[in-house]
């Protein structure tokens, strides 16, 4: 695997100021830290970057003073030409391209808009308004083959972009960043619906006081965050067919506010109810305070590091003489493990439970090295004759 050390940096943003005055005004950091840093920080200052009003809040236009200009079509032919300057101008063998910027309206599915990649091409040429600046730098990712992961809820991965990245065998990845509430809520719902409580209302509260607050108290850039985080118990739901009939699931409410004053020290509040034994209830209440951006840092950090060695890895079918080496669908579902609402390819089961996801990542990776996958049957240990099992290490391949 990469050493996290190997990584060179360098991005985009609609915010002209360098990474400095970037992190003395977010204050997320302690004063030290960020003293510590400063001369290191200073040197960095983004790239123009794309802004639509039209998909972010209104008060972010104030921070837009490092724009590109020009039409769509335009605009991803400078981000791959940045993409290309990156990659030769630090010898690069690789570039990870990772959406970390506010959260997007949602973008209307449109039946020869966005629907193929030969619609979303030349709806980009056109200049369609319907298509996000994500998308954008999504498109211009592709083409240049650089894997494009979406660390935000909008629905930047239209079917014609997903359709752009599998034509190009190009990787993808996403949606949303799990690193908190949601992470916990994962945890705790399939819990309860596996050992038969039944959840009939989740109400998750939040409030926090930074830019992405800011960002979220826009009604249409709240909804996109609201549907991430409500469809995380879906799949858990539907799991357990005694506890809930089809159709059936808990009411589930979000609610995110913003409040200047607590900065990156994000407040969330839960309220889980469940159904009992005869007729009981079961009422469990969360108070969480995390900063959030030291959260979801970490987590950019293992998928630009996972995302990177799955485009080293290969499969063959060892017992088919003359059979191929063939990589990952293009649609990196492994990675859901670091996501509030998967990307999975066409057809795939999505699962949001995340000891599910966690052995998933962990056994691709086992495999990796030629060990069984893990599990917690034991059942060698579980016989009255245990000499009866006797479990084989697969054979190294090569």
């Amino acid at each position: 695997m990469v050493s996290p050390d190997d990584l060179a940096i360098d991005g985009w943003d609609i915010s002209g100021v360098d990474l400095a005055t970037a992190m003395s005004r977010a204050q997320v950091l302690d004063w030290g830290l960020q003293q510590q840093l400063k001369p290191h920080m200073e040197q960095f200052k983004p790239r123009p970057s794309v802004f639509d009003p039209d998909f972010i809040a209104a008060n972010q236009n104030t921070r837009a003073d490092n724009v590109l200009s020009g039409s769509k079509w335009e605009q991803v032919e400078q981000i791959r030409r940045d993409i290309r300057d990156f990659k030769t101008s630090r010898s690069l063998d690789k570039v990870i391209v990772v959406w970390t910027a506010s959260t997007e309206r949602f973008t209307e599915t449109v039946t020869g808009l966005n629907d193929t990649a030969d619609h979303l091409m030349a709806a980009i040429r056109t200049d369609a308004t319907e298509v996000a600046p994500s998308t954008l730098f999504a498109v211009a990712a592709i083409l240049e083959g650089s894997t494009y992961i979406n660390g935000s809820p909008q629905n930047t991965f239209v079917n014609g972009c997903v359709e752009l990245a599998e034509k190009n065998g190009v990787f993808i990845a996403g949606d949303d960043f799990k690193s908190g509430q949601t992470k916990l809520k994962s945890v705790l719902v399939d819990f309860l619906v596996s050992a038969g409580i039944k959840p009939v209302s989740i109400v998750s509260y939040n409030h926090l006081g930074n830019n992405d607050g800011r960002n979220l108290s826009s009604w249409k850039q709240f909804r996109s965050k609201e549907i991430s985080k409500s469809n995380v118990v879906d799949d858990m739901v539907e799991s357990n067919k005694i506890l809930f009939k089809p159709g059936e699931k808990p009411d589930h409410c979000v609610v995110i506010k913003y409040v200047p004053y607590v900065g990156d020290s994000k407040r969330a509040m839960d309220e889980y109810t469940s159904e009992i034994l005869m007729g009981g209830h079961n009422t469990l209440v969360i108070h969480n305070t995390c900063e959030d951006s030291l959260l979801a840092s970490p987590i950019i950090l293992d998928l630009v590091l996972l995302a990177e060695l799955c485009s080293r890895i290969t499969f063959k079918q060892v017992d088919q003489p003359g059979s191929q080496h063939y990589g990952f669908n293009s649609v990196l579902s492994i990675l859901s493990y670091f996501c509030k609402a998967p990307l999975v390819p066409s057809g795939e089961p999505v699962v949001n439970a995340l000891s599910k996801q966690r052995a998933c990542l962990e056994n691709v990776l086992r495999a990796c090295l030629g060990l069984q996958p893990e599990h917690s049957m034991l059942l060698e240990h579980k016989l009255a004759n245990p000499l009866m099992f006797e479990p084989k290490q697969p054979a190294w391949t090569q």
